[in-house]
């Protein structure tokens, strides 16, 4: 099958997942046996002009910007998987286009200015129950109203009325929750397919923590106040040696809470962070926002046999409840909460590292990922061009 995959690259100094999960997708057809042309539009180099923050303001409000139509037609795909637009690609080549269209939802954007569904460290759905004008007033989108407004505007009628949503043939979640999510908000279940992130296979032999060692626990992330590291870092122990990987827009402020236990490593790439995992004693996934589905941290931990402490209510909670991946703590644990977790994964560190690894194997392997993608792919070929289910 030829693919074409349509994504706009966020910028390389700041994490992202999705980045990831786009890169590791195109190669994991390519393996598989497809033809895959990717039509990308990269922030690194777009926001190096000055007049950037015009037009990718421009782009969200009108749907007008780079057009990958071109492209796609040189390549002839049998079908288009499109992955994130914003702020970067035009949105209306979309109607235009007769071609089968799958796309995927990364993150809550079409209901949220900032994609978190999250305001204040506290879930909030305000721009989809009353008006997309709330992101304005708080200026949920870097602290500016001005910057919000752009988005508020694209958000105006609805998610059913979102460029991506009204045109795609199928919708991708990376989880029930996202998929819920949507539907709450008046996107018919019927029109998605759940098809989970997956990780690269970790090398076949894994370090564990050294005995006598002593324990050691990781946060690797964005530094931004949705991702729980005040709640986390107010409650963790004293006496636990926790490394925090990871920048991001709160750095400075959370640096604060540096204490001996606690050490601030700075930005890693993301093939030291899985070559580190397994020497840990667990993850710690403290996220207070609903994610739309398991982080690929978690995905690697996962692969490297590294159990997880995750707080409920986040992806990663919802995945370790359901296949005994670790432990789940309360959205705003105690410290007396956070310690018997950590203990308990101590005591069952061996049991639980085998469960990551099986689950690991047998559910986020590239191998599952190809082949639930390529059932959504024929599925989307086989139903009319430009016809929402």
């Amino acid at each position: 099958m030829r693919v074409a995959v349509v994504h706009g690259f966020y910028r390389s100094d700041v994490p992202s997942g999705e980045n990831l999960a786009v890169t590791a997708q195109v190669d994991a057809l390519r393996d598989a046996g497809h033809e895959v042309e990717l039509v990308a539009q990269r922030s690194d180099e777009r926001m190096r002009r000055r007049t950037w923050p015009i037009e990718g303001a421009l782009t969200t409000v009108t749907g007008l910007g780079p057009d990958p139509t071109r492209e796609l037609q040189a390549f002839g795909p049998d079908v288009v998987h499109v992955h994130n637009l914003f702020p970067h690609f035009s949105t209306r080549w979309l109607a235009a286009w007769r071609g089968p269209v799958v796309a995927t939802l990364h993150n809550f954007r079409p209901l949220c200015a900032v994609g978190t569904m999250v305001r204040d460290g506290r879930r909030c759905t305000r721009c989809v129950d009353e008006s997309p004008a709330e992101a304005v007033r708080h200026a949920c989108f870097k602290g500016s109203r001005l910057a919000t407004a752009p988005l508020a505007i694209a958000q105006v009628g609805g998610p059913a009325r979102h460029p991506v949503i009204a045109r795609a043939d199928r919708l991708v979640v990376i989880s029930q929750r996202a998929a819920d999510e949507y539907e709450r908000a008046g996107i018919p279940g019927r029109r998605f397919d759940v098809v989970p992130n997956f990780v690269p296979p970790a090398p076949p032999t894994i370090p564990s923590p050294r005995a006598g060692a002593g324990e050691r626990w990781l946060y690797a992330g964005r530094l931004s106040r949705e991702k729980g590291l005040p709640e986390l870092l107010d409650a963790w122990p004293g006496d636990r040696a926790l490394d925090v990987i990871g920048d991001g827009e709160d750095a400075a402020v959370l640096r604060g809470f540096e204490r001996p236990a606690v050490h601030f490593l700075g930005r890693r790439d993301n093939a030291e962070i899985r070559a580190a995992l397994p020497s840990y004693t667990g993850l710690v996934v403290p996220s207070q926002w609903p994610e739309a589905g398991p982080p690929l941290t978690y995905l690697e931990a996962l692969a490297a046999g590294t159990p997880v402490v995750a707080f409920a209510g986040n992806g990663a909670a919802d995945d370790v409840a359901r296949r005994g991946t670790g432990v789940v703590v309360p959205t705003r644990p105690g410290t007396e909460d956070l310690t018997a977790a950590l203990d308990r994964v101590v005591r069952e560190r061996a049991s639980l590292a085998a469960t990551c690894r099986t689950v690991a194997d047998e559910v986020f392997a590239p191998s599952s990922w190809t082949v639930a993608i390529t059932r959504v792919y024929r599925a989307a070929v086989s139903q009319p061009a430009g016809v929402a289910s």
